[in-house]
């Protein structure tokens, strides 16, 4: 899991920056550190802003975070669980794409009656 310390909002904007020609379409795909820093940074923002350990939210292979209110989880698979992607999730947590779009299409698996971030993203805009 990645940590929930509070990230420097000018690192994750540095962070973000870094791919963010990637996440328009108009460069080939970034270096697998720049990738990591931009998805953990994000996962430890939203840990940070949605504080809690009702939900998990997984990028594999970077990060995977525990966040939102409600009732903590301790073993085993949470009952909400949202899964992606690291290109979708940085899209959602620049605003690129919308949660309900995401979910809609496919890219980003959700299960449990928690399970929605919409309210916390965008996590930074590009």
């Amino acid at each position: 899991m990645a940590s929930s310390r509070s990230v420097d909002p000018g690192q994750l904007r540095a962070a973000v920056q870094a791919i963010s020609p990637w996440l328009q379409g108009d460069a080939p795909d970034p270096a697998r550190a720049e990738l990591a820093a931009a998805v953990r940074l994000s996962l430890r923002t939203l840990a940070a802003d949605a504080s809690g350990r009702t939900v998990e939210v997984r990028v594999p292979p970077f990060a995977a975070v525990q966040c939102v209110e409600g009732p903590r989880h301790t073993r085993g698979t949470p009952p909400n669980v949202i899964e992606t992607d690291p290109r979708t999730w940085l899209e959602l947590a620049t605003g690129l794409l919308d949660w309900t779009t995401a979910v809609a299409d496919g890219r980003v698996s959700a299960s449990g009656t928690r399970a929605d971030l919409s309210q916390w993203l965008p996590l930074v805009r590009v």
